[in-house]
């Protein structure tokens, strides 16, 4: 005879397989969504790139980062004007009725624009505030004028030079971050540091206070050394996702014979390890620019395999053909 127990637990197994279905179905969604975004740095290098060049599949989401938006004035030589961003991308090619038809022809494309970058007429360009107030008040009147204006989405963070301490930094991008979301001025916000002891200091400090503002990190991987492997990429890969713990940590390579991991070398065999680990965030390239040259076969070849890696399960699919084992140990 089954004890009351037996039966009382026996009772309790539906309901329980119910609601490991749901949330498998909802884990494999959710991974499905993280593992599709595409991004893309454009107008830097005065290349008569226009967005309509650039191959965009319907299946994945893509961003474009307009490069670059900088605080310092367009006369030579160029100096900081203490959070007053003014255009610098090729706004001739990329304009704001430019921005409007490539967000209106695909659903999925959204524009952001990066701030600051690394040079500014052949010189660094510093970050170099007058003041935390001062800079943050410059700073969310220019950038959300240029918002506005170019009916943008988001912003990256790209300063690679500094001239102030790290917590000041920390304090000043935190703070714009914090007004630009609050007053949903743009809906997402990256950053883009890489491996070097004069810049992470800067990202980690923003990343301690401000980390919950930020959704996406850019690192540049292609700052690494030319002739990165396969494994070293991993070890990298690892180490920034530690260093950014909690973050949407996205994989890079540069079109512009910049150092990492190149496609040719093995990224893609690397993008597929780490997608089988639930690590893939998403990949982003630098830049649109520099990929003219060669078609943009990368940007296609990069779309194609984060499109390919979706797992589809459609509405009210049968999702007893799954193995929970591996959910239940």
């Amino acid at each position: 005879m089954d004890s009351p127990r037996l039966k009382n637990l026996s009772s309790l197994l539906p309901p329980l397989l119910l609601l490991l279905h749901f949330l498998v179905n909802n884990l494999l969604l959710s991974q499905a969504v993280q593992e599709k975004l595409f991004r893309e740095y454009i107008g830097a290098e005065e290349n008569n790139v226009r967005f309509s060049d650039v191959p965009i599949n319907s299946s994945v989401e893509f961003h474009f980062l307009l490069s670059f938006a900088i605080d310092y004035t367009d006369k030579a030589p160029p100096t900081p004007t203490n959070g007053d961003f003014r255009v610098y991308w090729d706004s001739h090619n990329l304009s704001p009725s430019q921005v409007s038809a490539i967000k209106a022809k695909n659903s999925n494309v959204k524009v952001a624009m990066s701030l600051a970058g690394d040079t500014i007429g052949h010189q660094h360009v510093y970050f170099n505030p007058t003041s935390v107030s001062s800079w943050v008040a410059n700073a969310i009147r220019s950038i959300t004028r240029i918002v506005n204006e170019y009916n943008l989405d988001g912003i990256d963070i790209d300063y690679e030079h500094f001239s102030s301490d790290p917590d000041t930094f920390a304090e000043c991008i935190g703070r714009l971050m914090f007004h630009l979301k609050e007053n949903q001025v743009v809906s997402f916000i990256s950053i883009a540091p890489y491996e070097d002891d004069s810049v992470q200091p800067y990202y980690l400090a923003l990343w301690r206070k401000y980390g919950h503002l930020i959704d996406y990190v850019n690192f540049q991987f292609y700052a690494y050394a030319k002739g990165t492997t396969v494994s070293q990429f991993l070890k990298y890969f690892d180490t920034q996702s530690s260093n950014y713990h909690g973050g949407k940590v996205l994989v890079s390579f540069g079109t512009d014979d910049s150092g990492g991991l190149s496609p040719k070398n093995g990224f893609f065999k690397a993008c597929s390890i780490l997608r089988k680990q639930g690590k893939l965030h998403g990949i982003f390239i630098w830049s649109a620019d520099d990929s003219k040259k060669a078609h943009f076969q990368y940007e296609r070849q990069s779309q194609y395999f984060l499109a390919s890696s979706q797992i589809k399960l459609e509405p009210g699919e049968d999702t007893s053909r799954l193995d929970f084992s591996v959910f239940l140990g």
